[in-house]
């Protein structure tokens, strides 16, 4: 139907969450149709990206500055760490604008299943900008899976010797939410959770 570079493209294309070979057919299509004010603007951004992109060598996350823009960043509250797993995670704490701290992306979680242990993962640097004086709260922003809590609470055991208060999101009714729709493991959360209204 297409020449070899297209089905190429729709292969790659159909390799990224949440595209399949279908999506990634409608996707190279609507690309090669709007050539000019789409298919070249996303070429050059992604070379951008491409040579430019870095991890910061102070919280992990994905920039094309090091320090990221956001430990640049002067109206930060460099007081406040949040810990999270993955870049996903920060970039979604991002979006609510309602958090101004600084971040530490772990790469992950322990797992003794899968042998991943605190060396494993960015712990060590975090635990050593956790004891920084200025450092006051460590918000563990971690998944309400056994892997997540497991290092939530290792976390919480290593900072106890240190003067900065260590809290955890809330985990339980999503807004909007229906109870009758929700597990027992959520609500039994937000119930445990329940705060003065």
């Amino acid at each position: 139907m297409y020449d070899a570079a297209i089905e190429q493209l729709i292969q790659h294309l159909g390799k990224l969450p949440g595209l399949g070979p279908r999506s990634a057919r409608r996707v190279v299509l609507h690309l090669i149709k709007r050539r000019e004010s789409l298919l070249q603007p996303l070429i050059r951004a992604l070379m951008e990206v491409s040579e430019g992109i870095q991890i910061c060598g102070q919280c992990g996350n994905i920039d094309t500055n090091n320090p990221c823009t956001i430990c640049s960043g002067p109206k930060r509250d460099h007081g406040t760490i949040c810990v999270v797993e993955d870049v996903a995670d920060l970039w979604a704490l991002e979006r609510t604008a309602a958090y101004r701290g600084l971040y530490h992306v772990l790469g992950g979680t322990l797992s003794a299943l899968d042998g991943v242990g605190p060396e494993d993962l960015k712990m060590p640097m975090f635990l050593e900008r956790a004891r920084d004086e200025k450092v006051t709260e460590v918000v563990l922003a971690l998944s309400a899976t056994v892997d997540g809590q497991t290092t939530a609470h290792y976390i919480a055991e290593r900072l106890a010797d240190c003067d900065v208060s260590v809290t955890a999101i809330a985990h339980g009714v999503p807004v909007g939410g229906e109870l009758d729709y929700l597990d027992e493991g959520t609500l039994s959360t937000a119930l445990r959770a329940r705060r003065p209204v």
